[in-house]
């Protein structure tokens, strides 16, 4: 299983048309804001990362950051934009080529929509897998009332936060689970900031 390949086709058609558009809108800072109370300072995973641009913020603010992303095109412009970082080619739900434990901190914004319902619950407990005990997931999708695609033939799944949450362990913490509307898209978007247990 990886993801959808619809999808991935559509980023690799326009990727430096995506990417310019990410790049260009306004900055996510409802987003920046959470990650600056919740993440703390360790190697920290971008999933799905595109352009780079939130990449570029958590390694300006200290974080040692890794980029992920299913799509080479989309790669090739973060490595051209962002030198400096470090990027690798990684698909959910499986995220190949990473250890279990990896990371004090997951960024996974707006990605897991583009999976299909069956590619879902692997991928939401592989993030919280490469979690390291005590870690902090970032988790955010766009919310949709049916699962559709785009004109470009991109995936939106309807995705129903009960089987998100009943991924988590039992010392899994929810601390922040809150509908909103994206200061960066202008898309509504359901956010979630989880702290992976101890024990776990």
């Amino acid at each position: 299983m990886t993801t959808d390949s619809r999808t991935l086709a559509a980023y690799a058609d326009a990727a430096a048309d995506y990417a310019r558009d990410w790049d260009e809108q306004p900055a996510p800072l409802d987003m920046y804001a959470l990650l600056t109370t919740h993440f703390k300072p360790g190697p920290t995973a971008d999933i799905g990362c595109g352009s780079g641009r939130d990449m570029a913020w958590l390694a300006a603010h200290g974080f040692q950051v890794y980029g992920f992303d299913a799509s080479p095109e989309l790669l090739a412009h973060a490595r051209q934009h962002h030198p400096d970082l470090s990027f690798a080619v990684a698909a959910l739900p499986a995220l190949e080529g990473m250890a279990d434990a990896s990371f004090q901190n997951v960024l996974c914004e707006t990605v897991v929509m583009h999976l299909s319902q069956e590619q879902l619950i692997p991928a939401v407990k592989r993030l919280l897998a490469i979690l390291r005990p005590g870690g902090t997931l970032y988790l955010s999708w766009r919310v949709a009332a049916v699962t559709e695609r785009d004109k470009a033939g991109r995936l939106y799944a309807a995705i129903d936060k009960q089987v998100v949450l009943d991924q988590l362990a039992a010392g899994d913490e929810v601390v922040f689970d809150r509908f909103e509307i994206s200061a960066s898209s202008g898309k509504p978007v359901q956010r979630m900031v989880v702290y992976k247990g101890l024990g776990a």
